[in-house]
């Protein structure tokens, strides 16, 4: 993890909100402290086992300062569950978007539970991968669906980082380390006591940056 400060907090705040704001999300500011702006970037090389994808977390400090965190992630499935899809239709995949509101702080079931953000405001939208190998493949044709799917933000190991995705993500989206998404929700907490427990994610692709 990084904790960006500064005039490159700066910078990065500003393409940030430029991109957001170019597909027609929104960028959450108002000059308020931890008004966050959660943000999943999806890596063009669509690489099923590695924690290739970032997301950041924008917000202004207690002294209005802007700070960033950028941690690892995975925004896709990994190979084990592409194969094995816990859905009929499919492994679900996130599709890029702005999910206004649907995020709470609570507890993610699975293997193991612990506290997360997990998807209980509104629905979401995902592609469905049915061909059940390990590449996550999308064409015109692919089924897509809204809904309630337990799509959640999570860690991955119970402690320290794994180094591959494997069984993990069926649509979440999952921290490679577990201390850098405890950080994570220390910020997210710190929000919740001003603003509420909802939160905003938004998902867009490198290509948008």
């Amino acid at each position: 993890m990084a904790k960006i400060t500064g005039l490159h907090a700066d910078l990065i705040q500003k393409q940030f909100q430029a991109a957001l704001e170019s597909k027609g999300h929104l960028f959450f500011d108002g000059k308020k402290k931890f008004n966050l702006n959660i943000i999943g970037v999806r890596n063009d090389s669509h690489k099923s086992n590695e924690f290739d994808d970032i997301l950041v977390a924008i917000y202004r400090n207690n002294i209005m300062q802007w700070e960033v965190l950028t941690h690892q992630i995975t925004t896709e499935p990994g190979p084990s569950i592409l194969r094995r899809p816990i859905n009929p239709d499919g492994t679900a995949i996130l599709i890029p978007g702005q999910y206004r509101g649907v995020y709470r702080v609570g507890t993610h079931g699975g293997s193991y539970r612990h506290i997360a953000l997990i998807q209980r405001g509104g629905k979401v939208k995902v592609w469905r991968d049915e061909n059940r190998n390990t590449t996550m493949e999308i064409d015109e044709n692919t089924l897509v669906q809204e809904g309630m799917f337990g799509i959640n933000i999570h860690r991955h190991a119970r402690h320290g980082e794994k180094d591959y995705v494997a069984g993990s993500s069926a649509g979440c989206q999952v921290f490679k380390d577990s201390r850098e998404f405890a950080a994570f929700l220390e910020v997210c907490n710190t929000s919740a006591e001003i603003y509420g427990n909802k939160f905003t994610y938004t998902l867009i692709e490198e290509a948008d940056l």
